[in-house]
């Protein structure tokens, strides 16, 4: 259906006609009424577009009297179909209004376009001003709203100067230059052109129990302005001191949504153009029911989008770990501003001995059940990383974890490890776009990991490929958002990537680009309508520890392994400068060691790292991890671990596939920084 606009913006009148049906049929529905099956006011009847022959609107006549010279000014006579027609033309071109402006209305889907709508199709054709109030905070869906009833100033909107001043410009019904019409005179007595309440109207109202406001909001109906309910409530709306449009020149509409009153409209003409008649109430009534439920309609989606945001940013990392020897950044994008929740995830794990994983995986659809499993996925992978399994191994679980949520999760996924002391990476992928390494001298290859098999297809082993991660690289891990579209295939779109990672480094020369501005550039080769997909991505600058700040020993689980661990820790501190941390690590690390020993049957490892702090970490065979507990007076032990609480910076143990971990750190001299 051809719609035209008025000088407004506003859709031209189109023309309606009653439709008849059977007592207890449901109301045929057109492509321009709006979703909802709307209630209509008392005396009114449901209307449909008039399709003419050619299959579009029929032409939209004048209002009476508006054709020629004799063409009435829109703003100083109003158009007859909104309060100045009489007889069955009046009707219908009420009728045609009331569609136009439905439509209008019920095009928005969040509050402030539902609410301009109102006021565009309501300004200037039915009214020459409207102040539409609702309630704060809005309630939503079945929530009972505490408290007090407010009532806030949403918008207004008022007849424009140029109209009151009766100048030429496009009427309200695309018919031609305005003429000037002959003004109605205003009745004595007329407080001034009442256009001045949508500028000076109070901007808060709180309403009074059993109160004149309340009493005709609780009515639902529309009231002229003139009636003794609206005298009365107006000024408790408005405020005291405004003055407001008498003779029927003012309707006070309540706004009523799905289950409660959320606001009032009021609508205002010029004492110079006709007041409004009693089917104008009618109109009104329109007008205020499709508002309102439009209304509720936005407050739900505006939930629901709420939910959307807060499900896909909890499911992803607040913040990106920052470990010793690797930079890390991200990003992530939603394929669509209407679908901001899907599976793409990506994280960054802490590992013991300053190694990190990091994950990225793509579980299909763009929906809540996919974002869901996805939060189940990534808890399953951070859970299995915490236990220190091989890559390979950690995939083969997230398979299982899969099958046990459904028959159809299907995800991909890649792990991979970084170990900053021996510049070594291990990647394992199941199904996932390979990831690719920009070198220091600006050359960008793919790697070639073995693709595997997606997560809950069953039955596959997953495959480890061990690499080198030369300080200086960056590592790039994707989903496929990235790289495949509908006008490319995945490995076009990789190759596009590789080259845009090449033209980047080509512009810092022989350093690597920062993270941040290449995580933007990377985004940057997707071209508009270029995306179908959630883009998640993850970069990592490798930088490494250098092995002149790395002491690593092995020692047998005897009685003297202690003062033997104490010597050698403290010739490391000696030879790092750092002697005056001599004697507290030699205390921490007997404590530790002995521990070690008393329950050790293999040999136990002592590693000390320099990085921006002194990090000491004991190795041994036994699972069970040391719990910190409070030594009793008579206990003999029991205080080792409450010395490392109270002398370490910070302090942990993490259980490993070959038995556990015990590290702490403290802080570094100021002059060693």
């Amino acid at each position: 259906m051809t719609e035209q606009t008025d000088s407004h913006g506003g859709q031209r009148n189109a023309a309606v006609r009653p439709t008849p049906a059977p007592a207890g049929a449901p109301r045929p529905r057109t492509g321009d009424e709006p979703d909802e099956a709307l209630p209509l006011p008392r005396g009114a009847r449901t209307v449909r577009p008039v399709m003419s022959a050619g299959g579009v609107d029929g032409p939209v006549d004048p209002p009476d009297g508006a054709a020629g010279e004799g063409r009435a000014h829109p703003a100083a006579d109003g158009p007859r179909p909104a309060g100045g027609g009489t007889g069955g033309t009046g009707g219908g071109e009420r009728l045609r209004f009331v569609g136009a402006a439905t439509r209008r209305i019920a095009r928005g889907i969040d509050l402030d376009e539902i609410v301009l709508g109102l006021c565009r199709a309501t300004v200037p054709t039915f009214a020459d001003a409207i102040l539409v109030y609702l309630r704060d905070p809005l309630p939503v869906g079945d929530e009972r709203p505490v408290g007090p009833v407010v009532l806030r100033l949403r918008r207004t909107d008022r007849l424009p100067e140029y109209a009151r001043g009766l100048s030429t410009p496009e009427s309200a019904w695309g018919a031609g230059p305005l003429a000037a019409a002959p003004a109605v005179p205003a009745p004595a007595g007329e407080p001034g052109l009442g256009l001045e309440l949508a500028d000076a109207a109070a901007e808060r109202c709180e309403v009074r129990i059993g109160g004149p406001l309340a009493e005709v909001l609780r009515g639902v109906r529309p009231v002229f302005g003139d009636s003794s309910a609206a005298r009365a409530a107006l000024p408790e709306l408005l405020g005291a001191d405004r003055p407001v449009p008498q003779q029927r020149r003012t309707i006070l509409a309540p706004l009523r949504g799905r289950r409660r009153v959320i606001g009032a409209a009021v609508f205002i003409r010029r004492p110079d153009r006709p007041a409004f008649e009693g089917d104008d109430l009618l109109v009104a009534a329109q007008l205020a029911t499709h508002t309102a439920l439009g209304v509720d309609k936005a407050v739900l989606y505006g939930r629901e989008v709420y939910i959307a945001d807060e499900l896909q940013r909890t499911m992803l990392p607040d913040s990106l770990p920052q470990p010793t020897g690797v930079r890390l950044a991200s990003r992530y994008l939603p394929a669509a501003e209407t679908a901001r929740v899907g599976g793409d995830w990506y994280d960054a794990i802490p590992l013991p001995g300053n190694r990190i994983a990091l994950v990225v995986g793509d579980v299909m659809g763009h929906s809540m059940t996919s974002a869901a499993i996805m939060g189940q996925l990534r808890t399953t992978a951070q859970t299995l990383a915490g236990l220190d399994l091989p890559p390979q191994e950690v995939l083969h679980h997230l398979d299982e974890q899969a099958q046990r949520l459904g028959s159809d999760r299907m995800a991909t996924c890649l792990y991979a490890v970084y170990d900053p002391v021996s510049h070594r990476i291990v990647i394992a992928n199941a199904g996932h776009p390979p990831p690719i390494m920009l070198h220091r001298g600006g050359r960008a290859e793919v790697l070639r990991v073995p693709p595997g098999a997606p997560i809950g297809v069953g039955g596959v082993d997953f495959e480890a490929v061990e690499l080198d991660a030369p300080a200086g690289a960056t590592l790039l891990l994707y989903t496929d958002g990235l790289v495949e579209s509908r006008i490319r295939d995945v490995w076009t779109g990789i190759e596009q990537l590789r080259e845009r990672l090449i033209d980047t480094a080509r512009l810092t020369g022989p350093n690597p680009p920062p993270l941040e501005p290449l995580c933007d550039e990377v985004l940057g080769m997707l071209g508009p309508g270029d995306r179908d997909d959630d883009i998640a991505l993850l970069a990592a600058r490798f930088e490494g520890i250098a092995p002149s700040d790395v002491a690593y020993w092995f020692l047998d689980p005897r009685p003297q392994t202690a003062r033997q661990a104490r010597r050698l820790a403290r010739r490391a501190l000696d030879r790092w400068e750092l002697g005056e941390l001599s004697d507290a690590v030699e205390l921490l690390v007997s404590e530790v060691i002995t521990n070690a020993v008393r329950y050790a049957e293999r040999p136990i490892t002592l590693r000390l790292l320099r990085t921006n702090v002194l990090r000491c970490e004991v190795g041994d065979d036994v699972p069970q991890l040391p719990r910190l507990r409070q030594a009793r007076p008579s206990d003999e032990g029991g205080r080792g671990l409450y010395l490392v609480n109270k002398l370490a910076r910070r302090w942990g143990a993490t259980r490993l596939s070959t038995g556990k971990v015990v590290w702490f750190e403290l802080a570094l001299p100021s002059r060693a920084h």
